[in-house]
């Protein structure tokens, strides 16, 4: 029985720290955020957050690093070929 109470209080907190996460921001910043870098800052922490956190799983996913980044290049291997090859004529 204390593991179904010690995991519902994990589940508890967990639930209220993501909420207070996702709040806090909309009570704080009711108006629109004028300064430049401020902007530019809070546009790209999500792409630095998400690549801090996925990095370091792929290359600790195997055993070994030189698979892990063979891994790597495959993953990122079709969005190089969209970039390079599949170019379309601008819309006019």
């Amino acid at each position: 029985m204390p593991d179904t109470s010690r995991f519902l209080l994990c589940l508890l907190v967990m639930a209220g720290v993501t909420y207070l996460i996702r709040m806090l921001p909309l009570v704080f910043f009711r108006k629109p955020i004028r300064n430049r870098f401020a902007r530019s800052f809070l546009h790209y922490v999500p792409y630095a957050a998400l690549s801090a956190m996925t990095f370091p799983a792929i290359f600790y996913a195997t055993s070994s690093p030189l698979s892990a980044a063979a891994g790597l290049l495959a993953a990122l291997q079709p969005v190089c070929w969209r970039r390079c090859f599949w170019r379309t004529a601008p819309v006019v």
